[in-house]
């Protein structure tokens, strides 16, 4: 058996924990796929390099709001992906070898525990003093007759295909399925969604819900409220038999994209050997340090939190270094105000309580709705479908929640992102601080001054 001071299983949001901090240590990494995780090779990244090209696409589409009159040729997909994995594929290598370089030794073999603080990787067997659980997560493959029998893609495999389908069964009704459904929409596909719940994105604000369901079934064809019964093979593509509002129909597409959600990669450790504990979910158990039921052993990211966020697991890697190199000053992370955001078309971002979360808890609450098109420039956009919307505290006047559906969605969102997570009084945030004019965060002030 090896021993050393820290074992890193994943090298996704693991692989940046290693540093000149824990350099004195005898280190071990541990990743049978390609270094960077999901975010890097088969997630945000690469998701967010085709979408900025589909925005281009659809902006172009959309100039004549604006008197251009523009057209698009034909998208040459290889040439876009080709663009993305040319980037991101050189990278696992570069990543290999730097580790190694470092010091730190590299197991290519999946891990999976046989004892506390040990675990067999391939032939070997390695314990440590610390180890710390980053192993990620894999969509969700659902139990729908017979597609066991048909070819379909996950997020993990449909931004590497060859040719661009002429049309795509997209079955789901999440962001991945909102990102993706925009992405080959502007590609030239022709997007079906089947959503089993009455609206899209059903996480989000139900305001911000209800619009975007509005605006992508004004691209794509959307079935709400519809259960997928069964696939099966149609020529070359896949014929999918739903039941819905409109009783039972068929759909047929070239191409099926399956995102019903993502589980997180416990059920390939053998967690119960090393004694991890874990949630009704399937995620390892932790504490605000990010400490499993085992001492000593520490989890992080995907594997462990129900955010899904790169920018958690991030907030998390700069945890638990920390707390490794300072086991006298164990420090926790909050789950306060923990954002996201969809890059679809039109953007979305969110922090805090949604209204009906809020109107759930009995939370009292006001709300200021601002639409893009009251600001100076809304009008430049010519926008008539975005807003800002932001909940706040009547007793103590601080921030409880804020929801953007529009362009610069993401951006827009980090002062209330800040705001709440300083717990400043939205009185402050609104008068305080100059806003710059006629910027598109004007609509945020706005909003802000409404209340």
């Amino acid at each position: 058996m090896l021993h050393y001071d820290l074992v890193v299983l994943g090298m996704g949001s693991g692989n940046m924990l290693f540093g000149d901090e824990l350099a004195h240590l005898r280190s071990a990494a541990v990743e049978p796929g390609p270094f960077g995780g999901t975010c890097l090779n088969r997630g945000c990244i690469p998701s967010k390099m085709l979408v900025v090209t589909a925005d281009a696409v659809v902006d172009a589409r959309e100039a004549a709001r604006l008197g251009v009159h523009a057209t698009v040729e034909p998208v040459d997909w290889r040439a876009v992906r080709d663009r993305v994995f040319g980037r991101i594929d050189p990278l696992h290598e570069s990543a290999v070898s730097f580790r190694r370089e470092s010091g730190v030794d590299v197991y290519t073999d999946a891990a999976r525990f046989v004892a506390p603080k040990v675990v067999q990787v391939g032939s070997e067997q390695l314990s440590a003093e610390a180890i710390v659980v980053a192993v990620g997560s894999r969509p969700v493959i659902p139990d729908i007759p017979g597609l066991d029998t048909v070819p379909y893609h996950t997020s993990d495999t449909i931004m590497r295909i060859d040719e661009m389908p002429e049309s795509l069964v997209v079955i789901g009704g999440g962001f991945i399925a909102a990102e993706f459904g925009h992405v080959f929409d502007a590609f030239g596909a022709r997007v079906t969604i089947i959503q089993h719940r009455p609206r899209l994105l059903m996480a989000e604000d139900e305001q911000v819900s209800a619009r975007f369901t509005e605006l992508a079934s004004r691209r794509h064809r959307v079935l709400l409220d519809t259960e997928v019964t069964s696939v099966a093979r149609r020529g070359d593509g896949v014929a999918v038999t739903v039941r819905g509002p409109q009783g039972e129909q068929v759909v047929e597409a070239e191409a099926m994209l399956v995102c019903v959600g993502r589980r997180p990669n416990t059920d390939r450790l053998d967690v119960a050997a090393g004694g991890l504990d874990l949630d009704s979910d399937g995620h390892i158990a932790t504490d605000a340090a990010c400490r499993t039921s085992v001492p000593g052993v520490w989890a992080l990211g995907d594997v462990a939190n129900h955010f899904q966020l790169k920018h958690r697991a991030n907030a998390e890697v700069r945890l638990v270094r920390h707390n490794l190199v300072h086991p006298d000053d164990i420090r926790s992370l909050g789950t306060k105000a923990v954002p996201h955001a969809v890059f679809t078309h039109p953007q979305i971002a969110s922090v805090g309580l949604t209204e009906q979360e809020a109107r759930r808890s009995g939370i009292d609450h006001l709300v200021s709705v601002h639409d893009y098109a009251d600001a100076a420039y809304g009008w430049a956009l010519e926008d008539t479908t975005s807003f800002v919307k932001i909940l706040a505290n009547p007793a103590d006047r601080t921030l409880l929640g804020a929801h953007i559906i529009g362009p610069q969605a993401a951006t827009l969102i980090q002062p209330l992102i800040q705001a709440m997570t300083l717990g400043r009084n939205i009185d402050d945030v609104a008068r305080d601080v100059l806003y710059i004019h006629p910027a598109l965060t004007e609509v945020v002030e706005q909003a802000l001054l409404a209340l």
